[in-house]
């Protein structure tokens, strides 16, 4: 959360004296006194003289409408309208951090959106337990008698304590900023890294499910077609083993082509979930694989004196095949190269071409997709591609350990 005040000036003028002591005095310039009106004492007077109207249409909603949700809440609507009362009041905390910005130059960052995902009843949920808003109800419920004091003490100081005013003004603002810092700021740097992982979290449960739709599609598509028909061939082939030797010699022939065929569509379906030589061997052995099937001559540098986590490396694995491919579809490049390192605790990875460029995260190229996959592991895309090329991609992932993939030792 970052937070920054903002101070227009002092609203302090500069007043002057003439002396007509003698001597060698002479004229003074006297300093500007503490309590002297300028605009940013007039902008706190503004804002203690709306705290009134504001604080108390605030706690008639709050009252009217969340109240009244959570009394009904035993009822069927009950829950719907506490829930759309909350959602009113992060709005009018929306409107409160303007007011402050505006007439207290504090400047406070809008807390992160709900997520919207799962439906009604996960909107409800959600919804339900926001703290933000809660917050933002307890700000308006106790803003009503805040209001009404510094409402009257303005009025009157106004007309009976004008030379202080000034004074009285800034300690009450001081109050107001202090409120709408500790209510209306998001939580903290926890509650807004929460609310990104559960978005991330959507990310990685779709591509997971997409991932498992692609992998279905390939066997039912590839292999199992044609098992089932090696299986029929195989049949046939049996029934005229004894009348016609020569022709089921043949048929026996072509079963076992389709054999290999089949072995080969499983080992690319599995080098595509994770493939063995990453396992055994590495990033270093398996880029260099992905490099070698490539249409144009790849450069493959890996530095890395240890292996990260096994699950960074199948990301790493992955995200440099999908670029290799449209490396290979879509840029016209005559080369490209394959960077990996390691800086502190993340994996850095760099993929170029000399290609005609023009790539664009929205494009329909997968960059968006890479992008959501890293940013879901707190890792980092960057794509860099003007029209004529060259096309730069960085991406960062965090680096773990090996050993965190291992399970702790049994006592």
């Amino acid at each position: 959360m970052t937070e920054r005040l903002f101070n227009d000036g002092d609203g302090s003028g500069s007043g002057s004296g003439s002396g007509s002591g003698s001597g060698d005095h002479g004229d003074e310039r006297l300093p500007a006194p503490r309590f002297a009106y300028g605009r940013v004492t007039w902008k706190e007077i503004a804002h203690l003289l709306a705290n009134l109207p504001v604080s108390l249409v605030a706690f008639t909603y709050v009252v009217m409408v969340v109240f009244a949700g959570g009394g009904l809440a035993v009822t069927v609507i009950g829950f719907p309208l506490l829930a759309l009362g909350l959602v009113g009041a992060r709005w009018s905390g929306r409107l409160e951090r303007a007011r402050a910005r505006r007439l207290l130059g504090v400047r406070i960052e809008e807390p992160s959106p709900l997520p919207r995902r799962g439906g009604l009843l996960g909107w409800l949920w959600r919804t339900l337990k926001d703290p933000v808003a809660w917050r933002t109800v307890l700000y308006d419920f106790i803003r009503l008698p805040w209001g009404i004091l510094t409402f009257v003490t303005t009025l009157i100081s106004l007309f009976v304590l004008w030379p202080v005013l000034p004074f009285l003004a800034r300690w009450m603002t001081d109050v107001d900023r202090a409120m709408v810092r500790g209510l209306l700021s998001p939580s903290d740097e926890l509650e807004r890294r929460i609310a990104e992982l559960e978005s991330d979290r959507g990310v990685v449960v779709d591509t997971a499910a997409a991932d498992l739709r692609r992998i279905e599609r390939d066997l039912h598509d590839g292999a199992q077609a044609r098992l089932v028909n090696l299986a029929m061939g195989l049949g046939l082939a049996k029934e005229k083993l004894l009348d016609d030797p020569d022709t089921a010699a043949v048929m026996v022939a072509e079963a076992h082509g389709e054999v290999k065929l089949a072995l080969q569509e499983l080992r690319d379906l599995a080098r595509g979930i994770h493939p063995a030589v990453l396992t055994d061997r590495g990033l270093d052995a398996a880029l260099s694989a992905v490099a070698s099937r490539c249409t144009v001559p790849v450069r493959v540098e890996v530095d890395l004196a240890e292996r990260p986590a096994a699950a960074i490396e199948g990301i790493a694995y992955f995200t440099v095949s999908e670029l290799l491919q449209n490396v290979s579809k879509h840029s016209g490049a005559r080369s490209a190269g394959v960077a990996v390192w390691r800086a502190a605790d993340r994996l850095l990875i760099q993929v170029e071409d000399d290609g005609r460029g023009g790539a664009r995260l929205d494009g329909g190229t997968g960059m968006k997709g890479l992008a959501e996959r890293l940013g879901a592991v707190d890792g980092l895309f960057v794509l860099d591609s003007p029209v004529g090329g060259p096309t730069v991609v960085t991406a960062e992932l965090p680096w773990r350990d090996r050993s965190d993939d291992q399970p702790a030792p049994r006592g």
